[in-house]
């Protein structure tokens, strides 16, 4: 979600804490070449026994069986040739290290099989239980809604959770199909919660108001009484909670050949026109839900662009646009959309999913939430002086 505001959901403490674990599954083969050092060396009187005979139990803390194998391996390895160098062997207490060092890799390796057969039950159980609280918040829009066919897709960054702050939706009104993408700032729990204010407001305004700024002021609304809600949650939740806002956007499509929006600093949508990628960039910013307060009324404007049979339109949150691969380039996301354009609109998603995936080699950074809309009825009346799509 960065868009005039930096970082809504951003990777924050998803990439430190792969930081942090990266850190701690060195430490074991660290230990060993400290090791290596001091016997290799004139300090290697020094007793290093209990540092190797630690490594296979360190390793089994951080990482799974085959990890706490390679350290073990090197634990060894590192004994039998510090015992050779120093010309060792015949002692007892050589004897009595390598015994030790084969004792605790043992029972390491067991340990971490068990343990890693327990975290993956525990995961396939979150994941049970994020799956269908995910149904119910991010359910699938349907094929056809009206005039147009429609897709969605979401894709959590975090690989033991299926849901996040990003949301998204698509409903058939008398308005016309009218449709919602956004982006929370923030994490877990106090995320879910302004997700599914703001979703639950919208799919109810948006069948008895005529007006899409009235829509987004409904959903604002829902959020600050989220907010206000007094909560039994710890300190950081309920500062992460205070200060949470809500980027989203919102479209209407009509029997009209037109799109209309109202954008609450989100990233701009993008319209695929015969092969063409162009952005539906807003005449004027408005600040996100949440941040009202930061600039005077009016708080939203209808816009509208021209969008005819054969067009399609991605709404999308900016884990899309901001995923990076190991070069630090970030995802070109008009250029994939132009090599998908024959594919029908669940196609088109998936094929954008492989691209990312491909990109970031399966490292996303942030939650990912796309919908995408396809005019191909042949219907066009009086328009309202939509803004033209530049060809």
């Amino acid at each position: 979600m960065q868009s005039p505001l930096r970082s809504a959901s951003g990777p924050g403490a998803g990439g430190h804490s792969r930081v942090l674990v990266t850190l701690a599954q060195c430490v074991p083969f660290a230990i060993a070449l400290l090791v290596i050092g001091i016997e290799f060396s004139p300090a290697h009187f020094l007793y290093t026994g209990p540092l190797l005979t630690a490594t296979p139990a360190l390793a089994a803390v951080t990482m799974g069986p085959k990890g706490t194998i390679s350290a073990a391996a090197v634990a060894l390895a590192v004994s039998v040739s510090t015992a050779t160098y120093n010309q060792a062997w015949g002692s007892q207490q050589v004897y009595t290290n390598f015994l030790a060092i084969l004792l605790v890799s043992a029972a390491s390796v067991t340990t971490s099989a068990l343990m890693h057969k327990r975290r993956r039950t525990e995961l396939d159980q979150v994941r049970r239980i994020a799956v269908a609280a995910q149904r119910v918040l991010l359910r699938p829009v349907p094929a056809r809604l009206g005039p147009v066919r429609t897709a969605s897709m979401y894709l959590a960054a975090e690989s033991g959770a299926q849901i996040g702050g990003d949301l998204y939706e698509a409903v058939q009104t008398r308005y016309g199909v009218r449709l919602i993408i956004g982006d929370v700032r923030g994490k877990g729990l106090p995320a879910v919660r302004s997700a599914a204010a703001v979703l639950g407001a919208f799919r109810e305004a948006v069948h008895y108001e005529d007006d899409l700024v009235e829509v987004v002021a409904h959903c604002a609304a829902a959020l600050r009484r989220e907010r206000a809600m007094p909560r039994g949650i710890g300190q950081d939740d309920e500062e992460e909670q205070a200060e949470s806002f809500v980027t989203v956007l919102v479209a209407q499509v009509p029997d009209r050949p037109v799109v209309e929006m109202v954008n609450r600093g989100h990233p701009p949508p993008l319209v695929l026109r015969r092969g063409t990628v162009r952005a539906l960039m807003p005449a004027s910013p408005f600040p996100p839900l949440g941040l009202e307060d930061l600039a005077p009324a009016p708080l939203g404007e209808v816009e509208s662009y021209v969008f005819v049979p054969g067009d399609r339109l991605l709404l999308h949150t900016d884990g899309v646009i901001e995923a990076r691969n190991r070069d630090n380039d970030f995802f070109a996301l008009p250029e994939a959309m132009e090599a998908a354009h024959a594919c029908t609109p669940p196609e088109f998603l998936e094929q954008l999913h492989r691209g990312l995936i491909r990109h970031t080699q399966g490292r996303l950074a942030d939650d990912v939430a796309m919908i995408i809309a396809e005019r191909v009825d042949g219907k066009a009346g009086a328009t309202a002086a939509p803004r033209s799509v530049p060809e």
